[in-house]
């Protein structure tokens, strides 16, 4: 199994940039075989395999009404993953009744997993049915032992999906999450027809209508029928007037649960992301003072991780679409709102203040409706909330991110023919990496440099690390010049191998030069 691994650069983004404690995060990239390219999809797990189900295998949506979440593009299948054994496990959706199988190839559903059983709400698609594209207005109950022991051994599904069909529950592009044993429906849209970006009236034309609510129910659910009880709901055309952002799970300043609505889109005035942020307690919902979040405002992959001692929030993003980014450490504003690869954390102390840091990168524009799914048995605070303090050792895998849309460019939505971006099959595990963690050098005196393989264009670099440091990875011209940063940050212990395209390098003799831990080592290639 070859890895391929990304470090994370900090950059300070508020005064006081944040962290998490002494460790740092670290992206380490594995190959599944057969793993599929989603984005926008539905998640669950059992006894540490993923349940994938929903979303789509293309990347952005095209601009052009014809062209615009194609059916085609539906992903069709349900599937099982073992990151641990590396296997993958699939089944065609199609066997299921209509109404089902209409909903689960959709876009956007709202999720959330109570126990053994993953929920599934509404979602945007192509209904065959309906002749049209529709939100559908349907919750799912998925037993999730059942259909992944029939999915690995060759079974039929059917049994294991039950629905309800519930026009409240019309909704995609929301979140969908418990508090304290409530399932809360939080934003999102109700969305009729093929998308148009001239506007509801030109064209076909399209029925749009944000919910602009927090829609509070309890499912009740006996294993065979399905019911919405104890529903309530309350609208705040200002503040909940958003779609396509991050909810996240918290622990409160005073040791409550809650969750907080990050920025999402759109503003009244203007196809901006909102930037302010909305928390959510039993009792109600509170717009957070004096805190704009500039960084990752799009849904994307996103971890929480809880400081029980110190008594302060985090929760990391991980890619995605942005307004605001850093260009070699300068804050940048493009209101197109493009592709990012920054990794940002926001941090709420315990006097309730929150301040946003950049604190890495993702090796590509990735994280665009993915997702992070966080490894079983991990010590948490509550659901989802990783213990940061009851962490131990020196490297913690803390789950993984999986899928989402991978982007060739930063702002490709007017020019977008199909081809900028695609659905990823990338999975990233999420490290946390501590720094304090040994003053051994990372690269023994008697180690030979880095190993360089050039197979066409592909140039191959692969080193060993004997404990975990900080790596610059970089490629020179004759001159002393440097052409390319491989590396620049933390690396985990063990074997490392980075590729680079060379093809547009002029010809002529180059040099890549790794450091670490002061040590340098040097090797040569001719292009």
């Amino acid at each position: 199994m070859r890895f391929w691994t990304t470090a994370l650069l900090c950059l300070p983004f508020t005064a006081i940039a944040q962290d998490l404690g002494t460790r740092n995060v670290v992206l380490q990239e594995i190959t599944i075989p057969g793993m599929p390219g989603l984005q926008s999809f539905a998640w669950g797990q059992h006894e540490g395999q993923w349940f994938l189900i929903g979303g789509r295998t293309d990347g952005l949506h095209r601009r052009q009404p014809p062209f615009a979440f194609l059916a085609t593009e539906n992903n069709t299948n349900a599937y099982v993953v073992d990151a641990t054994t590396q296997q993958v496990w699939s089944v065609s959706i199609n066997t299921l009744p209509t109404a089902l199988k209409e909903q689960l190839q959709s876009t956007n559903m709202e999720f959330e997993q109570r126990d053994s059983t993953l929920y599934c709400v509404g979602g945007y698609g192509y209904s065959n049915t309906s002749a049209d594209h529709i939100t559908y207005p349907s919750l799912t109950a998925i037993d999730l032992p059942g259909v992944m022991d029939a999915i690995r051994n060759g079974q039929s599904i059917v049994p294991y999906f039950r629905q309800l069909s519930d026009t409240r529950l019309e909704v995609t592009g929301g979140q969908l999450r418990l508090l304290n044993d409530q399932f809360l429906l939080v934003g999102g849209q109700r969305f009729i027809g093929r998308y148009n970006p001239m506007g509801p009236d030109f064209g076909p034309g399209f029925i749009q209508e944000y919910t602009n609510a927090i829609r509070r129910f309890d499912i009740d659910d006996n294993g065979v029928n399905l019911a919405l009880t104890d529903y309530s709901e309350v609208v705040d055309t200002v503040n909940l007037h958003r779609r396509d952002y991050n909810m996240l799970p918290q622990i409160m300043p005073d040791g409550s649960e809650g969750l907080t609505v990050f920025s999402g889109v759109f503003q009244y005035g203007a196809d901006l992301p909102w930037l302010n942020t909305v928390d959510i307690s039993d009792s109600g919902y509170t717009v957070v003072p004096a805190f704009e979040q500039l960084l990752n405002q799009y849904h994307t992959a996103h971890a929480t991780l809880y400081d029980s001692t110190a008594n302060i929030m985090h929760s990391l993003f991980f890619g995605g679409i942005g307004r605001y980014y850093f260009n070699s450490g300068t804050l940048m504003d493009d209101q197109n709102v493009p592709f990012v690869n920054t990794i940002s954390l926001v941090s709420r102390a315990g006097t309730g203040a929150m301040e946003e840091a950049a604190v890495g990168e993702m090796p590509a524009l990735l994280g665009a409706s993915g997702e992070f799914i966080p490894l079983p048995g991990m010590p948490q605070q509550a659901k989802d909330i990783i213990r940061l303090d009851e962490l131990s050792g020196d490297t913690v895998l803390i789950g993984h991110v999986v899928g989402g849309i991978e982007s060739s460019a930063q702002n490709i939505f007017f020019v977008n023919t199909g081809v900028q971006s695609d659905a990823t099959m990338r999975i990233f595990r999420v490290l946390l990496v501590n720094t304090t963690a040994t003053d051994v050098p990372a690269l023994s005196k008697e180690s030979k440099g880095p190993s360089v393989i050039r197979n066409g264009a592909d140039l191959q670099v692969s080193f060993t690390l004997e404990t975990a440091s900080a790596v610059q990875l970089t490629i020179t011209d004759s001159s002393g010049r440097i052409v390319r940063t491989l590396v620049n940050g933390l690396l985990v212990s063990g074997q490392h191998t980075f590729h680079s395209d060379v093809s547009e390098l002029a010809s002529g003799t180059y040099l890549v030069h790794l450091s670490s831990a002061g040590l340098q080592m040097t090797e040569r290639f001719v292009h």
